[in-house]
């Protein structure tokens, strides 16, 4: 098999090219199954493609039509990749996936079949149909080593494919979910690295999705002092590719069937309802009903759901992609201002609903990421296990309290404990010595069972510290500022 590094022409996904090009060079005879999904444009087809060029594979992408004509294109592609000049007449899949599987016979070779839902959606059986092929005596396990993997976008029929009672079930030695990238590897795909406020911005907006950059016109701007400019342009103009993109995300989810209620949900997250209650209450619904709609925008990448640090069974919820939070709260609400050409006073207008329901949870949410994947041991006090939100009831001030931040370590054997605690502000006023004194103040109000050495306390701030705060920092310890720079480059 021609196996070699990962290809220029692919940017990052170091971990899932290292996942894919183990799997299809494999050399344990028996046939192997693996799967591979995620969200539309994150790449996968890209990456699959070079990896078939990589190792003289096969790929077939799947469209939707009947199982006739899929298995007409399928026997076209076969007798092409085989260099026959006709096409391959295949009567069923079950003939299909045999020849298929004698791909392998004489070499370990990947044989990819991308859109593989599409294909379920017309033969509801081929999942059976598979089962069979990968039989543990029958011929593929036992005389070729051909790596069969099956790639999708629509999540749920992915991952109800290895699920419950599925027929496929223990059947994949693979199953690699391809994310959006991460906030830092976003912002070296945009090459925005050098300007953190640039790059955090972008990230607020549009997420770590990679072909954004294509349907944002192919370059992000090139200073903050462009960024809003590029905004009207490139994302609340109608004639560009991003103007929809936040509201398609759900209606090309083929399990979701009625997209009006889970964007009611999403409506309701992006005014800021992040508790089960609060969404309930902004949706005219008792709270037990919301269980199917909360489940199914987790399961297709649109929602998080994040517990509390301090009390079980309870939890809040946050949205997953920034687009659908600018679509929500700008694209949807003033569309017929943007559809006649006021992009720009519709964004300078919404300067307020941009920094605090956009930027501020958004800065929240990366200083979370920050401490787990970036900060080190001895900047939270331990390793982290777990960075969580929490509220904390004070008898001082007769209410509760918000704390962004809540690091948690688990050692061996013993209790989870609590190494540090933050504080994060999106805001565009620098932090001062009163928002170290409130942190202070919830330090003591921590439940002494789930403290061990004094909590560190972080302070996150993407505008800044006064250099009051930066003396009394410089003189302690358990104190660590982190800015957007550090956010960005440092640990």
């Amino acid at each position: 098999m021609q196996t070699t590094g990962k290809p220029e022409r692919l940017f990052g996904r170091d971990a899932e090219w290292r996942e894919l090009t183990e799997f299809a060079a494999s050399p344990t005879i028996g046939a192997t199954l693996g799967l591979v999904y995620g969200r539309r444009r994150q790449g996968k087809t890209l990456m699959l493609e070079l990896l078939t060029r990589q190792t003289s594979g096969f790929l077939f992408a799947a469209t939707q039509q009947s199982e006739t004509q899929n298995l007409a294109d399928l026997g076209a592609a076969y007798g092409a990749f085989l260099g026959l000049r006709q096409p391959v007449s295949f009567p069923s899949w079950r003939e299909a996936l045999e020849e298929l599987f004698r791909l392998g016979e004489n070499r370990a070779v990947p044989v990819i079949i991308d859109e593989f839902p599409y294909l379920v959606n017309a033969s509801p059986g081929l999942p059976s149909y598979l089962q069979q092929a990968l039989s543990p005596l029958g011929f593929a396990k036992e005389h070729t080593r051909t790596r069969m993997i099956l790639c999708g976008s629509a999540l749920t029929t992915m991952a109800q494919l290895l699920g419950g009672g599925a027929p496929l079930r223990g059947r994949a030695s693979m199953e690699l979910v391809v994310r959006p990238f991460r906030y830092r590897e976003a912002a070296a795909f945009w090459q925005v690295s050098h300007d953190p406020e640039l790059a955090f911005r972008l990230h607020a907006l549009v997420g770590g999705t990679p072909a954004y950059l294509e349907m944002s016109g192919g370059s992000a701007p090139s200073s903050a002092a462009e960024f809003d400019e590029w905004v009207a342009r490139r994302l609340l103009n109608p004639a560009s590719a991003m103007f929809r993109e936040g509201g398609l995300l759900l209606r090309e989810e083929s399990s979701i069937a009625d997209p009006t209620s889970y964007a009611a949900t999403l409506a309701a997250l992006c005014a800021g309802n992040h508790r089960r209650s609060e969404i309930a209450s902004a949706l005219g619904r008792p709270s037990s009903a919301l269980g199917h709609l909360l489940s199914g925008l987790r399961d297709i990448g649109l929602i998080d759901q994040i517990d509390d640090a301090l009390r079980e069974k309870r939890s809040v919820y946050r949205i997953a992609e920034p687009v659908v939070r600018f679509h929500q709260l700008l694209i949807q609400r003033h569309e017929p201002a943007l559809v006649i050409g006021r992009a720009s006073q519709v964004w300078a207008g919404n300067a307020d609903t941009v920094a605090g329901k956009i930027y501020g949870p958004h800065f929240e949410d990366l200083a979370r990421e920050w401490c787990f994947e970036h900060a080190d041991p001895g900047t939270l006090g331990g390793m982290a296990a777990r960075v969580r939100p929490t509220e904390i009831a004070c008898r001082e001030h007769r209410q509760g309290h918000e704390i962004d931040i809540v690091v948690t370590e688990s050692p061996s054997f013993a209790a989870e404990r609590i190494t540090a605690i933050g504080e994060a502000k999106g805001t565009s006023t620098a932090m001062d010595v009163p928002h170290l004194e409130r942190l202070e103040h919830l330090r003591g109000l921590l439940p002494a069972a789930k403290v061990g050495p004094l909590p560190k306390l972080l302070l996150f701030s993407r505008s800044g510290f006064t250099d009051a705060l930066r003396r009394v920092a410089d003189a302690r310890a358990d104190i660590e500022l982190v800015d957007l720079a550090r956010m960005y480059g440092g640990s």
